[in-house]
């Protein structure tokens, strides 16, 4: 794949300073932040909306910083209504919608949530990636810690079950998980409670629990 162009520290700064991140557990209200979600979660928002269109990703179409689908992103009702009138969005039943979102999870992607602070309504759902994502980029590249904040949700691991296959490691994007002498070792004070660990586990060893 051909480089793009990265985010810079002041353009990072700018999103951040309308958008935050945070996982969110099932049935919490949203108060104008962006929010990381779990499949059960971002299932229960798409059949609430109104009206959903498929877009690419801006950060992937950017960055260009890996092979992952560009084609995953949702707006929802009024978002998605002024995607679809001027040619930049697919108009989506919930059935594709939720084949995106199965089909961004398998890429191992992270389903992310966005709303303009001080409005209640998500306007998107992303499916986002460490390397290309604007908010993954300012917490990890610039140190803006609260980019991407964690939830109420976390992985919780069966190390009986555990084989130390290492998959969850290469999934994880908030490097939460890594292998260290063939064994796995899981920092769960870096968990956003994504649950890409859960549908990457071979052995059912993870799931997600409240915080």
């Amino acid at each position: 794949m051909s480089a793009g162009k990265d985010w810079t520290k002041k353009e990072v700064r700018e999103y951040v300073s309308d958008l935050t991140a945070v996982t969110v557990p099932v049935n919490v209200t949203f108060e104008g932040k962006q929010k990381i979600l779990s499949m059960p979660q971002v299932g229960r928002i798409l059949r609430a909306s109104r009206s959903i269109a498929i877009t690419d990703c801006l950060c992937r179409v950017r960055v260009k910083g890996c092979d992952a689908p560009v084609d995953v992103c949702l707006c929802l009702d009024d978002e998605a209504d002024e995607r679809i009138k001027s040619g930049d969005g697919r108009k989506a039943n919930l059935k594709e919608a939720l084949a995106t979102l199965k089909r961004s999870n398998d890429a191992g992607l992270v389903h992310v949530a966005y709303a303009n602070k001080g409005e209640k309504a998500t306007r998107y759902i992303c499916s986002c990636c460490s390397c290309c994502c604007h908010s993954f980029a300012a917490m990890q590249k610039f140190g803006f810690d609260d980019a991407v904040m964690s939830s109420e949700m976390i992985a919780a691991q069966d190390d009986e079950l555990c084989n130390d296959c290492g998959d969850c490691a290469d999934r994880c994007h908030f490097k939460a998980r890594a292998m260290e002498g063939g064994r796995l070792v899981f920092e769960k004070d870096k968990c956003s409670g994504c649950g890409l660990c859960v549908t990457s586990c071979p052995s059912d060893a993870i799931s997600l629990v409240s915080r």
